[in-house]
């Protein structure tokens, strides 16, 4: 049961008022989280509400898991029924649910963005249309605008920024037509595609509010419109809704994110109560009362006054460099003076560089890395985006639903099998004059060929599709027998060549992929051990959805290392001590956010007050006179967002002398300090051949060598009349009676020897 003195007054009060609309304005290290955790917790144990009747919705999978975690902890209850979700889990469950009222079935898969752009690519293909003359990135981008505005096909509403006179909304058509007839759905889709399934189908609607009779949403601000329409819907007669965020850290708008659903709450839900969350447990009072007085300045807020009880703290540290250069130098020097402190045990972790920009990182991991400095950049390419990974991925999606034609698009010729674009090509307009589905297109040309004489395919490529129909059928059998998933993805990784094809190339990149490959089989591995019957689809759908979120940094139990972010990834973080470079006008705010009027102007601010708001000790604005920007110097001034720091708050640090040897005039950064590169570009590194455990290997007796004969299941009896590698590695190709030759993995071919 949950200790309700151990709340401070505000925090008590959201606990407790749990009936009728409720908007919690919770400023930044306020106790959020903490707060959202004993509501849940009082609902179940002080006021018998079953868990199945809980709704909680965040953003991230890692909020989720975490509130999940902690409310386990404090309630002694059974939580299985318990939804602690995010909008785009909780609505591919809905969807998989209730699939055939949308024409689709239960296994739809879901498309990441870099898929709908290549649907979009196709359509613009189909049309004679070049890429160059037409970006699909504008097209997915207006896609994307629709759907977080809560817009799909045929529904009727009022909202200004749709046009379907728009020269790109007859894309928008057919791209819909196009994923629903691959039996998938983009991520917008999953939020629309609920909304339409509630908005056309009232009795299904009418389950789901009789089901969930309290609704939490966390991080409200960041919700989209088609978002606040979803739960609006949700929301049932007895409206026990309670949203909680702060319009003072909406960053978004970007993505979507609609600040208009936390000023206009109130409009929506008339009898709305607000309670405000205005006590920092964070930071120091020099840093809060600065970050308040700079978020004074915005007119599109509900208004907070945030207050702590904690020490006064160091004065805000506003530090004016010469240069670019000068700025990177200060931040090590200073950092390194940070952990030679014997007065205080400063670790690196409690560390961390913001900028606004990813460029911006470069010339801090410069200085830092001459100056032996521990760090990390937070960002880059995220594992489930690479390449060899997206490669693999659709073939098991492929397996998992064959209707996916940009799953088979992407992994008929990859590797190389000699099925060209122009092969492709052909296949995809007979399955549009057809109206089959590609696989189903590809298939029939390998069961009838004679039937598909027009398309004119030579016997070799023939002979390459039909290798591949074999091995995605014999998938999609293991599939359907419930083998386990990593073993039908070793079995693709190695039936398909793309292992192979990576090891004949031995230089650091290949190899850098393979380690990538044997990655994936731990997470499927991971997945699998968390699962009592674990399955591709099950598999698939919890990586999509994980690799969605804006999770910007991966946790770890010792960071023993400087953290380097964009302020759009700092948002949910603390460091005790912070630094802030590159704060000039043009630059933050940047140029294009002065571009749109007030409304950017404000975001930026905003953007400004959360990244002050992270540091809990001390906090460092940095700025340079001059800056290096685009091959040019530039000469910005600072930026204005300082200016609105009262003078009570900040100590003013002129630091324009030489900070280091070259620091007192601009030099190209290819000087002799920064000659010790980690990496050449431009070099091929090479790499020795692999372990010496695999020549021991090689040495292992085969377990079906050349020329014995063999007795398969399916096909009967055949002779080996080839073999290749060995253990778990072992390949044979077998000549059947019939004639017909077919190549298997020994560790899961069907095979005896006679």
């Amino acid at each position: 049961m949950i200790n309700l003195e151990s709340l401070s007054q505000g925090q008590k009060s959201v606990v407790l008022k749990t009936e009728g609309p409720l908007m919690v304005l919770a400023g930044a290290g306020s106790g959020k989280t903490r707060t959202l955790v004993a509501r849940i917790v009082y609902l179940l144990e002080n006021l018998k509400i079953s868990p199945f009747q809980v709704l909680a919705l965040t953003f991230s999978n890692k909020a989720a898991r975490e509130m999940r975690e902690r409310i386990s902890s404090e309630a002694n209850l059974d939580l299985g029924a318990l939804q602690v979700t995010t909008f785009h889990s909780f609505c591919a469950k809905v969807l998989r649910t209730e699939a055939n009222y949308l024409g689709l079935s239960r296994n739809f898969t879901i498309y990441d963005q870099t898929e709908s752009k290549a649907v979009i690519k196709n359509i613009l293909g189909r049309k004679g249309i070049s890429p160059k003359e037409l970006p699909p990135s504008e097209i997915l981008y207006f896609i994307e605008g629709l759907k977080n505005n809560g817009h799909y096909i045929g529904r009727e509403d009022s909202l200004s920024e749709l046009d379907e006179k728009d020269e790109y909304f007859p894309y928008f058509e057919e791209y819909e037509r196009e994923v629903h007839k691959a039996n998938a759905c983009d991520f917008g889709g999953l939020i629309t595609g609920t909304l339409e399934l509630f908005e056309k189908h009232p009795t299904v609607l009418e389950t789901y509010k009789n089901r969930f009779q309290y609704i939490l949403v966390d991080e409200y601000q960041d919700t989209n419109r088609a978002q606040f329409e979803l739960v609006k819907l949700l929301a049932n007669e007895k409206k026990n809704i309670c949203v909680v965020g702060d319009e003072d850290q909406s960053i978004y708008s970007w993505r979507g994110a609609d600040i208009r659903n936390i000023l206009e709450f109130e409009k929506v839900f008339h009898d709305a109560e607000v309670l405000k969350l205005e006590q920092n447990y964070r930071s120091s009072k020099n840093i809060i009362e600065a970050a308040s007085c700079v978020i004074s300045q915005n007119k599109m807020r509900k208004g907070k006054e945030m207050w702590t009880e904690n020490e006064r703290g160091d004065s805000v540290q506003i530090v004016e460099l010469k240069n670019d250069k000068d700025e990177a130098s200060f931040v090590s020097t200073e950092i390194k003076e940070l952990i030679e402190n014997k007065d205080e045990k400063v670790l690196y972790r409690d560390i961390a560089v913001f900028y606004r920009a990813n460029s911006q990182s470069r010339i801090v991991e410069d200085y830092l890395r001459s100056n032996n400095i521990p760090y990390r950049v937070v960002g880059g390419t995220k594992f489930y985006e690479r390449k060899e990974i997206k490669d693999l991925l659709s073939y098991l999606r492929l397996i998992v639903n064959d209707k996916d034609s940009l799953a088979l698009s992407r992994i008929i010729n990859t590797p190389s099998r000699g099925i060209g674009s122009v092969t492709l090509r052909k296949f995809e307009e007979e399955a549009i004059r057809t109206g089959r589905s590609l696989w189903e297109t590809i298939e029939g040309f390998v069961k009838n060929s004679e039937e598909y004489f027009h398309l004119k395919i030579s016997q070799k490529v023939k002979s390459s599709i039909s290798e591949f129909v074999n091995m995605i059928q014999e998938g999609k059998d293991l599939n359907q027998s419930k083998i386990c998933p990593s073993d039908i993805f070793e079995k693709i990784l190695h039936d398909s060549g793309y292992l192979s094809f990576l090891k004949s190339s031995k230089d650091y990149e290949s190899l850098a992929r393979v380690e990538n490959l044997e990655e994936l089989v731990n997470a499927i591995k991971q997945f699998e051990s968390g699962q009592s019957t674990p399955t591709l689809l099950g598999f698939l759908e919890t990586i999509t959805l994980d690799g969605s979120s804006e999770e910007k940094i991966e946790e770890k139990k010792n960071l023993g290392e400087v953290s380097l972010m964009t302020i759009h990834g700092s948002k949910g973080l603390e460091f005790n001590y912070v630094f802030l470079v590159g704060s000039e006008e043009n630059i933050f705010p940047s140029f294009m956010s002065l571009e749109n009027g007030d409304q950017g102007l404000e975001e930026e601010r905003r953007l400004f007050y959360v990244a002050m708001t992270r540091a809990m000790k001390k906090l460092y604005i940095c700025f340079a006179q001059g800056r290096m920007l685009h091959g040019m110097m530039r000469f910005n001034g600072p930026s204005r967002f300082i200016y609105e720091i009262p003078e009570q708050f900040y100590f003013w640090r002129k630091k324009t002398d030489n900070l280091s040897e070259e620091g007192s005039e601009y030099e190209d950064l290819n000087d002799s300090d920064f000659n010790d590169r980690e990496y050449d570009d431009e070099k091929v590194y090479q790499v020795g051949d692999f372990p010496s455990s695999y020549e021991k290997k090689r040495k292992e007796s085969s377990k079906f060598p050349k020329g014995i004969k063999v007795l398969h299941s399916l096909y009967g009896e055949g002779l080996v009349i080839d073999n290749q590698g060995f253990g778990t590695e072992e390949k044979v190709v077998i000549e059947f009676l019939g004639g017909e030759r077919k190549k298997f993995m020994v560790k899961f071919a069907p095979l005896k020897k006679i």
